[in-house]
């Protein structure tokens, strides 16, 4: 019995694996005209756009720019940085807290990235 369970083990090992490497499959581009969809979504994109304009910027500085509730900034600040395009520090300012968001490299790279293919969609389109 427990050859079989060691069995059972690796199959769902197996089976992990394969799942990860599908889910890592679909994060690729496949053309270069396809667009990173974490980066396409409005608020995000605006999130990535002032943050590659200037080195950091506050979360009261980034809510008032975008126009949105702490709610929805924080939601998509926190998808950016679990995809690793964005840092967040967290400190005080005296007793005040403050958040401070900043591009990481692989943020730059990410949005020019993205960028390129926006401007090889804008290209194609006058052709």
């Amino acid at each position: 019995m427990a050859k079989g369970a060691a069995q059972r083990k690796l199959e769902v090992r197996s089976e992990k694996a394969e799942v990860k490497r599908q889910r890592s499959d679909v994060k690729r581009p496949t053309s270069p005209l396809e667009l990173d969809r974490l980066i396409h979504e409005r608020l995000r994109l605006g999130i990535v756009s002032a943050l590659a304009a200037t080195d950091r910027l506050t979360f009261t500085d980034l809510k008032t720019l975008l126009k949105t509730t702490d709610g929805n900034l924080s939601v998509h600040a926190r998808k950016l940085e679990d995809a690793g395009y964005i840092a967040c520090d967290k400190g005080f300012d005296g007793r005040t807290p403050r958040t401070e968001y900043r591009l990481t490299a692989s943020g730059r790279r990410a949005f020019e990235k993205y960028l390129a293919h926006m401007e090889a969609i804008i290209d194609a389109s006058k052709r």
